[in-house]
């Protein structure tokens, strides 16, 4: 984890930001379990006090989230105007499947058959799990390297356009 400062009327307070590395191959066991990499769990050091929530993702795969990266999320969903026909929506669609996960003594985690199936993910399956900053994302090997052989045509073209700050976050974090 990263300190980073928080600037709040006048004081400087300092949080713990989840900063997770790494593309980890796995494989669930015949029910449906998966063993959290010891590389993996390193960078999360009280996962088992804090737990994970998993749910489905915006493609065909699943995320895994630290829960207080989770709570800062459903904080923000909360801030939504739950009068807009489309923000009752999205939110039904974004909660919808959303699980708490923890460890079991051996270091695995249950993966509901529910979010299995609606990312294409089956037992015995290889995974990859790929790290996205403070999330994990859950794919089936195949679906994952498909996504590379569809790389960019121009890498630099697609950074200049999500980096160039037409989308950043305003709010420092």
């Amino acid at each position: 984890m990263v300190e980073v400062p928080i600037f709040t009327l006048h004081k400087i307070a300092r949080i713990k930001m989840v900063q997770l590395l790494g593309e980890f191959d796995c494989k669930l066991d015949a029910k449906g379990r998966l063993m959290v990499p010891s590389s993996l769990k390193k960078q999360l050091p009280n996962v088992e006090q804090e737990g994970l929530v998993i749910n489905r993702g915006f493609e065909k795969h699943l995320v895994i989230y630290p829960k207080k990266v989770w709570e800062k999320i459903v904080q923000d969903l909360s801030k939504l105007n739950p009068y807009e026909p489309k923000t009752r929506e999205f939110v039904r669609l974004f909660t919808r499947g959303a699980t708490e996960l923890t460890l079991d003594a051996t270091g695995r985690v249950n993966l509901p058959k529910t979010l299995m199936e609606s990312a294409g993910i089956e037992i015995n399956a290889e995974l990859v799990l790929a790290c996205q900053i403070d999330k994990i994302e859950v794919w089936s090997k195949k679906v994952y390297e498909a996504l590379f052989d569809k790389d960019p045509a121009d890498f630099a073209m697609l950074a200049a356009e999500v980096m160039g700050n037409k989308n950043r976050r305003d709010d420092g974090e």
